[in-house]
Order: C-alpha cells, then sequence, then structure tokens
C-alpha cells in the first residue's frame, strides 16, 4: 500500500560532501571505539552500527579491513607528529600525548607492535612500519642529549614496553599502568592529554 504523498513534507537536503566527510569521520571515531574493546580482528559491520551507518558507507570510504585500521591509526600518528611539531614541545610534552593514545587505542598499540604481525597482513604491516617509524621520528626530534633511551632500539623498545603495559578495563586504569611503566624506566612524561590544535 503506497503513501499518500504530503506535499508539506519534503526530503531532507542531500548534504552531498558535507555528509561524506561527516560519515568518514564517525566511522574512524566509531572504529576507535570498537577497536578500544574488541582488537583489531573487531568485524566491519560493529564498526558501521557504532557509526549510524550502513555497511555500503563504510565500504565506500574504506575499500577493506586495513583500509579502516590506518585511517585510524594515521590520526594517533598525526596528533603526535602535530604535538612535535609545536614551537618549544619538549620530549615529556611529547610523550604525555603518545601515552595519551596507549590508553585510549588498541589499534595504536597494535601498530607499536608491528614487527609481530604475521605474513598474512603485508600491506598493514608495512603500512603500520612506516607509521611507527614516524612515531620515532616524532619521539627522537625532541629528545634531549645524553638521555637513557638515546641508544639506537632504546626509544621505541621503551615505547613497547610501556604499551604493553597499558592495559585495562578503563582509560584511568591504563593511564595509571602506563605512568607507572614510565616511572620504573625513570623517564618523565607531561600531561597525559590528547594534542589539541
Amino acid at each position: 500500500m503506497t503513501q499518500p504523498s504530503d506535499p508539506d513534507r519534503r526530503r531532507p537536503p542531500n548534504d552531498g560532501p558535507k555528509a561524506a566527510a561527516r560519515n568518514r569521520a564517525a566511522l574512524i571515531a566509531a572504529a576507535r571505539e570498537i577497536y578500544a574493546q574488541q582488537g583489531l580482528d573487531a568485524p566491519l559491520s560493529a564498526i558501521a552500527r557504532r557509526a549510524g551507518v550502513g555497511q555500503g558507507v563504510l565500504y565506500r570510504n574504506f575499500p577493506d579491513r586495513a583500509a579502516v585500521a590506518t585511517a585510524v591509526l594515521e590520526e594517533n600518528v598525526r596528533q603526535i607528529e602535530q604535538a612535535a611539531a609545536v614551537e618549544g614541545a619538549t620530549f615529556e610534552d611529547v610523550l604525555g600525548v603518545l601515552t595519551w593514545h596507549l590508553t585510549e587505542s588498541a589499534a595504536f598499540i597494535g601498530l607499536l607492535h608491528a614487527e609481530r604481525a604475521g605474513p598474512r597482513s603485508g600491506d598493514l604491516r608495512e603500512r603500520a612500519l612506516d607509521l611507527s617509524g614516524r612515531v620515532e621520528r616524532g619521539l627522537r626530534g625532541h629528545l634531549p642529549e645524553g638521555h637513557p633511551l638515546g641508544g639506537a632500539d632504546d626509544l621505541m623498545l621503551a615505547v613497547a614496553m610501556v604499551s604493553a603495559a597499558a592495559t585495562g578495563p578503563t582509560r584511568a586504569d591504563r593511564s595509571r599502568r602506563a605512568l607507572a611503566a614510565w616511572r620504573l624506566l625513570d623517564v618523565e612524561v607531561g600531561p597525559v592529554r590528547p594534542h589539541e590544535g
């Protein structure tokens, strides 16, 4: 049975590119939340549901699982790079932003352990290694001369150790454990917060 048309009822306007940008941002935010709860192997359908869009919209924005994970990881890394680019930023400041991302994003922790990825995840592994290298460059650019983490592999080994400690059911638990791990390594960390800029 067809509904009678109501001349006063109009279709909502098509926002075109604005809707596409909103959908993409919603998908990335949803993926970050779902990955934090379920890890990188979470079903893509759960991400679409959390974002409030259909799976077709998800696949228009991200052709596969690797593209979704890469978009989330890219945002994490971009914030760390932006924090590192702030004039007058210190190593402790950048570590604070990095630590915030460790407590917020299981996907980001997976990035920092990319070398463990199996051969099946080739493209994602290569992309993750590139992103991990960008994190290291952002941190190393502020590492004071003579710092205990100045050795060739020491910095990212310490980050990987702290990321492994950043576990717990709540953000507060994860943050507490990450900061405790930094203290055990005798490394000072600035305020644990996202980069605002």
